[in-house]
């Protein structure tokens, strides 16, 4: 039960923390999960989040429920998903109480360009972090600018991206062209 706790509260405060969606909370889940928890090691967070990502739902509640079934089985993953969930529901709810009578205020507008702002550079921190342990070669160096290049001029499904990934991920180490 202390667990389940633990977690619940873990990702309470992550979920309180994270402003600008799921590439914004990658530092929070490292400081919190990684370094000061020791619940999942870098790998395996990121793992946890691409998998969060492809699969259908918002990504942080998935990355939540993955790591709080590793860390507790079923009852863990629900204590995290909850956690995730409870600070977005009260401040939502405060938020849109209040909001209407606030949005056309000068100071409201400044406030939420100065919070744009923010999460565009904890993304753009989350995707340097991304980076260092997502492009270890140059095989990954090739997929990355292949994926980069037709996301830019192509729609396509960022779910075709990732199977294609995978399987030039596997056939990359089968062949060769990069470490096991």
């Amino acid at each position: 039960m202390k667990k389940l706790l633990e977690l619940f509260l873990a990702f309470a405060k992550i979920g309180a923390m994270t402003f600008g969606g799921g590439y914004a909370m990658i530092p929070f889940l490292e400081r919190e999960l990684v370094e000061k928890r020791g619940w999942t090691t870098s790998e395996e967070l990121m793992d946890y989040y691409a998998v969060g990502q492809c699969t259908p739902g918002i990504i942080a509640i998935n990355t939540a429920t993955f790591v709080g079934q590793s860390v507790a089985g079923t009852f863990g993953g629900i204590a995290a998903t909850l956690g995730m969930v409870f600070p977005s529901l009260v401040i939502i709810t405060l938020i849109a109480s209040v909001l209407t009578n606030f949005a056309e205020l000068q100071a409201v507008k400044s406030a939420f360009a100065g919070i744009r702002v923010c999460v565009c550079v904890l993304i753009f921190n989350a995707v340097v972090k991304l980076w260092k342990g997502a492009v270890p070669d140059k095989a990954a160096l090739v997929l990355c600018l292949a994926v980069f290049g037709l996301s830019v001029f192509f729609d396509i499904s960022p779910v075709l991206f990732v199977l294609l990934c995978a399987a030039a991920g596997i056939l990359f180490t089968r062949l060769g062209v990069r470490g096991k």
